[in-house]
């Protein structure tokens, strides 16, 4: 991504979320270290990913696929190659937040391998109240495989 993707990446983040992220946010991610992506055909941005790796995480903080190219395999390999970003900045586990309601979301994580690990409760702001956040990890490397387990929340 670079800052003349903004526009472009804004107009999906609207069309996609009730709440989208505003175009400074986009900004500052862009100049403060983080790793923005975008996915692209035909010339035309379909899709974007934003995260970080630091102290041996990964922190995926948007993924975002425009409703019109959702469900062509987008997401799944945005998600996979923002995985191999981590793991080259040396993330040992990767870590994101979903609303309940965004089911497939949840089903393309799950399906990648990531489980849930616990809750933030209010986290996400909704229509006349706040929704909120599961949270997400997936370990990056063998030795990590043990730390998701232990994280489960319990039944």
């Amino acid at each position: 991504m670079s800052a003349d993707d903004i526009a472009a990446v804004h107009t999906n983040e609207i069309l996609a979320y009730s709440h989208p992220w505003t175009q400074d946010v986009f900004h500052d991610c862009l100049t403060n270290g983080c790793s923005c992506l975008v996915a692209e055909t035909d010339n035309k941005i379909v899709g974007h990913g934003i995260m970080s790796a630091p102290f041996g995480q990964a922190r995926i903080f948007n993924i975002c696929i425009a409703p019109q190219w959702q469900g062509r395999g987008f997401g799944r390999l945005m998600v996979e190659h923002m995985l191999d970003v981590g793991r080259k900045y040396g993330a040992q586990i990767a870590f994101l937040e979903v609303r309940p309601s965004n089911v497939n979301a949840i089903r393309l994580y799950k399906s990648i391998g990531f489980s849930e690990v616990g809750r933030r409760r209010n986290y996400y702001p909704a229509e006349d109240s706040r929704e909120d956040a599961i949270v997400m990890a997936l370990p990056l490397t063998s030795g990590t495989a043990g730390f998701c387990s232990a994280l489960r929340p319990r039944c």
